[in-house]
């Protein structure tokens, strides 16, 4: 349960918020969960919020990123985990940088050992989401390349998106799913507090989607004082 701030389960991080102050940027025109590449949908980007641990940081993602998103997401064992195909070219790379991952809703993973993307982490609205959740929902998606599995990266990452989902975009109810065939993702999702609903829903609109059931999570968003009284 929702205590302010953080979910009492959530494990403590030493977490900072920078305001980053550059300017707005827009898309050319310009894949997780878990579930798919995608995080939010093209359009302007206007956030200009970083957020980071003593391991990582998210922030917006850059058309330098291009080679290190490749690496990571060429993997066949990565992106059909999350719902879209593996990466063929450094080219596609970009231009997923362009046309999926320049929006509001979505951050890169970076290790701040290296400065390298390692990964993603967003959210999906009411409109762009795979489940049928509320208007003043939101559903989280993340995905880290394979060399970061079990090292607790993608939970540091997914305790700084609740945080910002909570607190800044103050969304009422967070949602999370995985395919039934990636039960890893469901152990991250309950370290931050996450409940397994006992929901299974078809996204047919992922890659391996007709074949195999997501798994729906979800935890306590925001809540006005009023509701705690």
């Amino acid at each position: 349960m929702l205590r302010n701030l953080l979910l009492t389960k959530r494990p403590p991080l030493k977490m900072k918020r920078v305001h980053l102050a550059t300017k707005q940027q827009t898309n050319h025109k310009d894949s997780g969960t878990e579930t798919r590449q995608q995080a939010g949908p093209a359009g302007r980007l206007s956030h200009n919020h970083m957020m980071e641990t003593e391991r990582i940081k998210l922030r917006r993602w850059q058309d330098s990123d291009a080679e290190a998103l490749f690496k990571y997401a060429s993997d066949p064992d990565v992106g059909p985990r999350a719902g879209w195909p593996a990466h063929q070219t450094v080219e596609e790379s970009l231009e997923i940088i362009h046309t999926v991952f320049h929006n509001d809703c979505t951050w890169a993973i970076v290790l701040k050992e290296t400065d390298e993307t390692i990964g993603a982490m967003g959210y999906f609205t009411k409109d762009s989401s795979n489940i049928p959740i509320g208007d003043n929902d939101c559903e989280v998606g993340y995905w880290v390349g394979k060399p970061f599995w079990n090292k607790g990266i993608c939970t540091e990452a997914l305790t700084l998106m609740l945080d910002y989902c909570i607190n800044v975009k103050h969304f009422r109810l967070i949602w999370a799913d995985h395919f039934t065939g990636n039960p890893a993702s469901g152990r991250v999702m309950e370290k931050c507090g996450f409940q397994d609903t006992g929901l299974l829903n078809r996204c047919s609109n992922l890659t391996g989607g007709d074949t195999d059931m997501v798994r729906i999570y979800k935890t306590d968003g925001f809540r006005p004082q009023e509701d705690s009284l």
